[in-house]
């Protein structure tokens, strides 16, 4: 594994971490390959039963690096590269709710925003320490949301109040979070660490096959055709990325001051 994820086995419990403190592990193509392969690995293992994805430092996930994504690392063999038309940020969803069906735990040890957002709604349950904070992102670079959130959020919350949060560009504490169904749980800061890992190993305890055989219930029973789904998120992406009202909301973000919008 790369140094921007790092992995810790304890137990039946496999922790993953985004690792890039620095830049408040805001996503570069080698972080968000790195967790999709420790998901993808994880999920073959039948050594862990349960997952937890947490952030070093202060930050849970960022959301997209803006100053640039870095060198593609993307590990599809080329063929599949052209093939493939869901993008590296889609894969979140499609992995955690899909690909994996143990339990997987998203302790948000602090802002989760964008991106970052969208990987810690697609995990299964979250714990939030009380510092954590939780922002859509997206209406502030003049996008629209992938990473499967258009799906995982109105599951949460609930379809208005995730087009309130969304479109407001909104940020929510951790109480707030609690309260609208963003997470299931807030711990205070200095208990975080020790209550994600309370929590894994509880579930670690129960038999791991009925484990995996309530999530693919679970996750049956809410299905749509994600594929699909997170396609159509790309699609809208790219379109919204495409206008002048983006380009300028990348500017007014980087020039620390409000867009101007024209609407095209």
């Amino acid at each position: 594994m790369t140094d921007v994820v790092r992995l810790e086995d304890k137990g039946r419990v496999r922790t993953i971490t985004l690792n890039r403190p620095d830049k408040m592990n805001a996503l570069s193509h080698e972080l968000a390959w790195g967790v999709v392969t420790a998901i993808e690995n994880a999920a073959h293992d039948d050594g862990v039963w349960v997952l937890a994805i947490t952030g070093a430092g202060k930050a849970f996930c960022a959301g997209l690096d803006l100053s640039g994504p870095g060198e593609d690392t993307s590990p599809l063999p080329p063929q599949e590269r052209l093939m493939d038309d869901v993008s590296w940020v889609g894969r979140f969803a499609l992995v955690l709710r899909h690909l994996c069906d143990k339990p997987i735990v998203a302790g948000v040890n602090g802002v989760a925003a964008g991106a970052g957002l969208s990987l810690a709604m697609a995990a299964d349950m979250r714990i939030a320490a009380r510092r954590a904070r939780f922002v859509a992102g997206y209406p502030r670079i003049g996008a629209s949301p992938d990473g499967g959130l258009t799906w995982t959020l109105p599951q949460a919350v609930g379809y208005e109040q995730a087009m309130r949060f969304l479109l407001e560009n909104r940020d929510v504490g951790a109480d707030e979070a609690l309260r609208l169904g963003f997470v299931g749980e807030v711990v205070d800061d200095d208990r975080f660490e020790a209550r994600l890992a309370e929590y894994c190993a509880l579930l670690a305890d129960r038999a791991p096959i009925a484990s995996r055989l309530t999530k693919r219930g679970v996750t049956r029973a809410t299905a749509i055709d994600l594929e699909a789904q997170l396609r159509y998120e790309l699609a809208n992406i790219r379109r919204a990325f495409a206008t002048d009202d983006a380009a300028e909301a990348r500017r007014a973000f980087f020039e620390k001051r409000p867009p101007i919008f024209q609407g095209r």
